[in-house]
């Protein structure tokens, strides 16, 4: 049995859980309402305060699901209670990042700004002290659109290996490799 999939997951106080006929799966929170679609041979118990994910048959494809399933409907439940927040920073001479409403103003030293529409599940905010380096806050309650939106932006100027300057996640660490070295001629 799949060591993800049999792990139950744990209701918060508030979350409403509820399954329709066509294997739809509805969360229901604080925070808002996250629906996922389920395969046929996969379901659904809710328990007490703890939701069980069980799988009708061993065949490779059910076993693969099983898991699958199991991570996603724990995502939504974290999703819809707590919530889920990327930061990335903006390193580089220059490097500016202004949010308005749901849209995002990039200058990213190329030689015009990068205006990026958000999706409107998403909240962004940005900060630009004196002495540290730019930040963008993106928060959300489905962690894959979260978490798509984030590679979309860092993918706009991702961080070189020279001198590091990028779209960065904070606290990712870029290895840096050694630049040419003068020759003794």
């Amino acid at each position: 049995m799949s060591r993800i999939g049999k792990l139950p997951i744990p209701i918060p106080a508030g979350v409403q859980i509820s399954v329709s006929g066509d294997n739809v799966v509805s969360v229901k929170g604080k925070k808002g309402e996250l629906k996922q679609a389920i395969s046929p041979n996969i379901s659904i118990e809710v328990e007490e305060n703890r939701l069980l994910v069980k799988r009708n048959s061993d065949e490779k494809t059910d076993r693969a699901l099983h898991g699958l399933y199991r991570s996603l409907l724990a995502n939504m439940v974290k999703g819809v209670s707590e919530g889920f927040k990327i930061t990335q920073e903006l390193i580089g001479v220059g490097y500016k990042a202004v949010a308005t409403g749901q849209l995002l103003d990039l200058s990213l030293g190329y030689s015009h700004h990068i205006v990026f529409e958000l999706a409107p599940e998403i909240t962004v905010t940005t900060t630009a002290e004196k002495g540290k380096n730019p930040t963008i806050v993106l928060e959300g309650i489905d962690r894959q659109l979260v978490g798509q939106v984030a590679a979309k932006i860092r993918s706009l100027r991702p961080p070189e290996p020279y001198k590091g300057k990028g779209v960065r996640f904070m606290g990712e660490v870029v290895r840096k490799k050694a630049g040419k070295s003068a020759s003794d001629k």
